[in-house]
């Protein structure tokens, strides 16, 4: 196999893996190929062994090469079928990395300890009959009383996605539009694919949905809107208020959106440092609020809240009677006590605080190497690079993992993107963030004297 050795333009660990990180991308290497062995590729290059050992690792870490012992070291094949197409892209790796920013899952060390709530949990897993009212009594009302506007009618599922699934189920039909956050949650594309629903992307600014871009796109009568209010994956941000008022009003007035239905995933809950929010507050017949407690109290709990008007949520709950029928009680008393529990509710308010000082720590560090960004919301940070995948090689030279952009981003069309990104889970990063920080601005800023400046301080 032949390596082009005139593309490599700096023979370093991180120039050596951004080229050939390029030529995996545009096809010059398929996946199967076979690399050089370390030793022939540094003579022919003229580098040392460890160099090219340390670009190959760098490689190895996102997921681009592995090695097969004595067989050799070769490019990967594709991520597994069974993912849907834009969850391969966010499968991450399970190789070792010095930092991994990538995952977009919360600190294990700030989930509130379930002890104490399992210590209450019945020790027989019993309920009086399939037909009874699918959420506890006690949960309800812990509910009910923190909702973001009065809805009518209030239950609990399997997680988030569940509960967006479950509502694009009851409000679209094939061949529907439906608005989506530019950039957005991959699963969301996926999910609107696989129920032949056409996208319609529309840009956020650090404060949600663009209003003049959310207008326009009404005009094409979707059939629902997905947005997420506070801490928005990827980008972190949140709506204000005003915004949300703004947007409500604009649906409100709206004649080819007269049946339009808001769907909002409030995945990061109580470890957001906005205000709670919701279009709800003006539009209670017409919004599916949804609130994940994955981020903020477990992961594996898989439950999430989801109410709004009768018509529908009674529809989606009659659904679910016909499959699994009810999120099990024992979750349920589970959540309850956490929602309710001084020391689960101590803990989650600490995580809180920390996700907000490792947030802000990330933004002023970027922000003293030039970079000029928002403080995020919630564990995500979203950074403009000028090459998505030199920027994630360059990164995992350095033993840093962060998420590509792209397949974050509505459009499926290259020619139709605002250009190149990478997300950051802010929330990973502990102790010193200036040699991360760095790093990161080496890998965002595009090759220059500053950004040569920035390398020498990082080496």
């Amino acid at each position: 196999m032949q390596i082009f050795i005139d593309e490599i333009e700096r023979r370093t660990p991180a120039g050596i893996a951004a080229a050939i990180g390029r030529m995996i991308r545009t096809g010059q290497l398929a996946p199967g190929d076979r690399l050089p062995t370390v030793r022939q590729f540094a003579s022919e290059l003229g580098v040392s062994p460890a160099t090219i050992s340390h670009a190959w690792q760098a490689l190895s870490g996102i997921g681009l090469i592995a090695s097969r012992g004595r067989s050799g070291t070769f490019v990967l094949e594709q991520a597994p079928q069974w993912l849907p197409a834009r969850s391969q892209s966010m499968a991450g790796h399970q190789q070792a990395t010095r930092v991994d920013l990538s995952r977009g899952t919360p600190d294990p060390l700030l989930l509130p300890a379930l002890g104490p709530a399992l210590s209450r949990v019945s020790q027989r897993a019993v309920t009086p009959s399939y037909q009874d009212f699918p959420v506890i009594p006690e949960l309800l009302a812990v509910l009910i009383e923190s909702w973001p506007f009065p809805a009518e009618s209030i239950t609990v599922v399997d997680g988030a996605l569940d509960a967006i699934s479950r509502s694009l189920d009851q409000v679209t039909r094939f061949g529907d539009r439906v608005i989506v956050e530019d950039p957005g949650f991959p699963p969301f594309f996926d999910l609107l694919d696989q129920l032949g629903v056409e996208r319609i992307p529309v840009p956020v600014d650090e404060h949600g949905i663009e209003p003049a871009a959310f207008a326009a796109a009404l005009e094409l009568s979707p059939a629902a809107v997905i947005l997420q209010p506070r801490a928005q994956n990827p980008t972190g941000a949140s709506m204000t208020a005003e915004r949300a008022e703004e947007l409500a009003g604009l649906l409100a007035g709206s004649e080819a959106a007269a049946h339009t239905i808001v769907i909002e995933d409030d995945h990061s809950g109580e470890i957001s440092i906005a205000p709670d929010v919701s279009l709800g507050r003006w539009l209670p017949g017409r919004v599916l609020h949804v609130r994940s407690y994955s981020k903020s109290h477990g992961p594996d709990l898989r439950i999430a809240a989801l109410g709004g008007p009768a018509r529908l949520v009674d529809r989606i709950v009659a659904r679910r009677m016909l499959g699994p029928g009810w999120t099990s009680r024992m979750l349920q008393t589970i959540l309850y006590e956490l929602l309710t529990n001084g020391e689960s509710i101590a803990q989650v308010s600490e995580a809180r605080r920390i996700y907000f000082a490792r947030q802000k720590a990330l933004a002023d560090a970027l922000n003293e190497f030039g970079l000029g960004v928002h403080q995020a919301d919630g564990i995500n940070t979203w950074l403009a690079v000028p090459d998505e995948r030199d920027a994630i090689v360059q990164l995992a030279a350095a033993g840093i993992r962060v998420a590509g952009g792209s397949s974050f981003l509505a459009s499926d069309s290259a020619s139709d993107r605002p250009g190149s990104f990478i997300r950051v889970t802010a929330a990973a990063i502990e102790g010193d963030v200036a040699p991360i920080a760095r790093a990161i601005a080496i890998a965002a800023r595009p090759p220059g004297p500053g950004a040569h400046s920035l390398e020498t301080r990082w080496t």
